[in-house]
């Protein structure tokens, strides 16, 4: 369970009746802050594209706090996700039902499917306790990075937008999505729950999407954060190579770096390329504390008007990086708000 502590349901009460009104909440989960809508309020709901400026056809993912609140927007409950909720639940793992008669089309765009997830955070499962099933979107303006503190949420919304503040969140990046309506189950986005995690635990081995195949489809993606761009500062992302690689302005060697670009580090061997007046951050192999700060450097690099953010590329042989280590969702995130698929 996170570590932070959940505000008393005393506190949490006025953030509820704003949410039980129609109104919209920010509130703290463990990957990123959630902009909070209830799941049943067709105008609340609409409300959150409104403010995000969002396109209707990126569904929303449904947030519960029990079993039991799966079940009015499932269809059905099959035993693979009945085994994924009991090994990953609550936690950073969404999962994509058959949906149930009575659903918004609104959160699924129009698809037969739902999302659901269970955050592994109090004051989130608090809240929903009081008010039930919540949507909750990341609490950006769409594209820009996700808000990992309540300030962030401030940044994109001024006022605006009432937020619960639960301080820095715990892992930083959005969950794994895994659609389990086909077989076998497909990872439409990748997040701290891996392919390889799941194999361990659940005993089958889902599919990863292949993005490169599906990025310009004209129907609308059964996941937020595949078909639209995501992530990106002002700053321009791009990689790191070893080497100059000379086939896209997205892709630098190490000393053609900017001279007002952020660079972003996590092996001994990127260190050491840099070139000395160079604003640089280094993780020493540390991906856990990278990707809880990934977003803020992406938002304090603009704030500092660099020009540019380059990061290092990780190794071809991701398996080398620990399986609990979110190294691909890492990958998917930069190369968004890189441009890069």
């Amino acid at each position: 369970m996170n570590g932070s502590e959940p505000l008393s349901q005393l506190k949490l009460i006025p953030y509820a009746e704003f949410l039980k009104q129609g109104r919209l909440v920010a509130f703290p989960t463990e990957t990123v802050y959630g902009l909070g809508a209830s799941a049943w309020n067709p105008e609340a709901v609409a409300q959150i594209f409104a403010v995000k400026g969002r396109p209707n056809d990126n569904p929303l993912i449904v947030h519960v706090n029990s079993i039991d609140m799966v079940k009015e927007f499932a269809e059905t409950i099959p035993p693979r996700a009945r085994l994924l909720m009991q090994k990953f639940w609550p936690g950073p793992l969404t999962l994509i039902f058959k949906k149930k008669a009575g659903v918004l089309d609104a959160i699924t765009a129009g698809l037969e499917t739902v999302a659901i997830r269970m955050p592994d955070h109090p004051t989130a499962l608090s809240l929903i306790e009081l008010t039930g099933a919540l949507v909750a979107p990341s609490a950006n303006k769409s594209g820009r990075p996700s808000p990992t503190k309540a300030s962030h949420v401030t940044e994109d919304f001024g006022s605006s937008i009432p937020v619960i503040d639960g301080g820095e969140c715990q892992l930083g990046l959005e969950s794994t999505v895994l659609d389990i309506t086909v077989n076998p189950p497909l990872i439409l986005r990748p997040g701290y729950i891996s392919a390889a995690q799941i194999h361990h635990h659940c005993g089958f081995i889902p599919q990863e999407h292949n993005e490169s195949k599906s990025e310009n489809a004209t129907e609308a993606p059964k996941s937020p954060g595949m078909k639209y761009s995501h992530y990106a500062p002002k700053a321009r992302v791009y990689w790191l190579y070893d080497v100059d690689m000379g086939d896209s302005s997205d892709r630098r060697g190490f000393f053609s770096a900017g001279k007002n670009d952020l660079i972003i580090t996590h092996t001994p061997k990127g260190a050491e390329n840099i070139k000395a007046g160079r604003k640089r951050i280094h993780y020493h192999g540390d991906y856990a504390r990278m990707a809880r700060e990934l977003y803020d450097w992406f938002r304090k690099a603009d704030h500092d008007n660099h020009t540019g953010i380059g990061i290092e590329a990780f190794p071809k042989d991701i398996e080398s990086i620990s399986s609990g280590e979110p190294a691909g969702a890492l990958i998917n995130r930069i190369s968004k708000a890189a441009g890069v698929r």
